[in-house]
């Protein structure tokens, strides 16, 4: 998707990846450490598809000067984070282009979703769930083990995480797109776990459909007790999410575990639809993946002659390439022409944040949104997280 645009500057901790990418971009300026990077003379804009602990430090840093930023998601893996980064996203807002990596809120089905239920397909809507059931656990931090490889430099990979010693295990799945940082995002110092990895997308089709900002209160339970090192395998997150102009307060989960979410009918196996959400309204239901779309009527008054479909010129048109229409809207003067810009992306995440936050502290909590602050002192110490001395979000 950058192969047109004009590549002044490549970043990696690894040499053998700026090796790789200098070879496609052979005039560019390569650079181990992000922070001298992003004060590479002339720079318009930055792409960041680091480690998920330092998403959140390339972009605020790369806003800082005045730069357009596209973050692979998870956009932050903190509430703190999140809070920090919209804060000096809305005061740049007429500025700077954003967009949050989560590439599958391009697929027509999400606008299809957004329109059918904001048109009644279902009535008034009284209800999400979100889920995705291959979620997986650790065991801990790795112990030591292994030399720290020549082409590493392990120190700048651990960034601003707190100090831990190499281990090979933390790179198993090598650099292969998708799958290598299934190898460390489920400890709490450098991911969230598989909220902020499928959580990201498969939240989005809620977020998308809802327009909410922050949750009012969070509810978690889980299987499993919460662990030190890592992120959990099984976990049901509520929040209540504020009434708006348009629909009343509502509930809203997030769910990760193995097995199946409830279906509505019994004849419904949605053990084969991995990663998914269910909206209840007072006239039926939609079932839905990132592709597909069910729609289930129930109750007396259920004849569908409430709803009226949008002609084909109605709908809105199809989101083309994540990354394009990031470039555009970097260049054409409307920043704002994204479809997933930081207030967008922070205000989903944080969510997500506070019901790990729950969960990890193993108490329900009201959410003063306006404050980032929990009623539940347990609850408040994991919204953020400890950084290695040297290291801050505001360069």
């Amino acid at each position: 998707a950058l192969a047109s645009e004009n590549i002044a500057v490549v970043c990696d901790v690894n040499k053998n990846n700026l090796a790789k990418a200098l070879k496609e971009f052979p005039n560019a300026t390569p650079y181990e450490d992000w922070r001298k990077a992003l004060d590479h003379p002339g720079l318009d804009a930055v792409l960041c598809c680091t480690t998920d602990h330092t998403h959140a430090f390339v972009a605020n840093w790369a806003m800082n000067r005045d730069l357009h930023v596209y973050v692979e998601k998870p956009i932050a893996i903190t509430a703190y984070e999140a809070r920090i980064l919209r804060e000096t996203y809305l005061k740049k807002k007429g500025k700077l282009a954003t967009q949050v990596g989560t590439q599958r809120h391009a697929m027509p089905n999400f606008s299809r979703l957004r329109e059918m239920i904001h048109d009644g397909v279902i009535g008034k809507l009284k209800e999400v769930q979100t889920w995705s059931i291959h979620a997986r656990r650790a065991n801990g931090y790795f112990p030591a083990a292994g030399s720290v490889p020549s082409e590493l430099n392990w120190d700048l990979w651990l960034g601003p995480s707190p100090e831990h010693p190499y281990n090979p295990e933390y790179f198993a799945l090598g650099d292969r797109a998708g799958l290598g940082c299934q190898s460390w995002n489920k400890y709490w110092d450098f991911s969230m776990g598989y909220a902020g990895d499928w959580g990201s997308h498969t939240f989005d089709l809620a977020w998308n459909v809802i327009d909410a900002e922050l949750p009012k209160s969070v509810k978690t339970k889980s299987s499993e007790e919460p662990h030190p090192d890592v992120t959990p395998e099984n976990l049901h997150a509520s929040f209540i999410m504020p009434a708006n102009d348009w629909r009343d307060e509502i509930r809203v989960s997030w769910i990760q575990n193995k097995e199946a979410v409830k279906a509505p009918r019994e004849w419904m196996d949605l053990s084969k639809l991995p990663h998914g959400a269910l909206f209840k309204g007072d006239q039926g239901y939609i079932i839905a993946d990132f592709n597909t779309r069910t729609v289930i009527p129930f109750g007396k008054n259920a004849d569908m002659s409430y709803y009226r479909p949008r002609s084909r010129d109605e709908v809105a048109p199809d989101v083309d390439n994540f990354q394009h229409e990031w470039t555009r809207a970097c260049k054409n003067g409307k920043p704002e022409a994204t479809s997933c810009n930081f207030e967008y992306g922070a205000n989903m995440i944080e969510t997500l944040c506070t019901g790990l936050a729950g969960f990890r502290s193993g108490e329900d909590f009201q959410y003063d949104a306006a404050n980032g602050v929990a009623n539940s002192a347990a609850a408040n110490q994991y919204l953020t997280k400890p950084y290695r001395k040297g290291w801050t979000l505001n360069g």
